[in-house]
């Protein structure tokens, strides 16, 4: 699994995470996605690495600005945090 991580500019509201999360689920294909407006911060959790240039021209077509990508591998962790 892969974790990317966006900071996004341009959410304000509750209703800003909604768009930008619906923005990410029509561009690409995945598992998670959540957004803070507070943070200014996207996550995405995906089988594989997302397309960069996808995602961005998804948010921008919704009205948000990308800043920042980072994608890292994800290992899910199990109860209290052992693997």
């Amino acid at each position: 699994m892969v974790k990317t991580t966006l900071t996004v500019d341009g959410m304000m509201c509750s209703m800003c995470e909604s768009h930008v999360n619906d923005a990410v689920r029509g561009a690409t294909t995945v598992k998670k996605v959540t957004s803070s407006h507070k943070k200014g911060v996207t996550e995405i959790l995906s089988e594989e690495t997302l397309d960069e240039e996808a995602l961005r021209t998804a948010l921008e077509a919704a009205g948000y600005r990308v800043l920042a990508y980072e994608s890292t591998p994800y290992e899910k962790r199990g109860l209290f945090g052992r693997k």
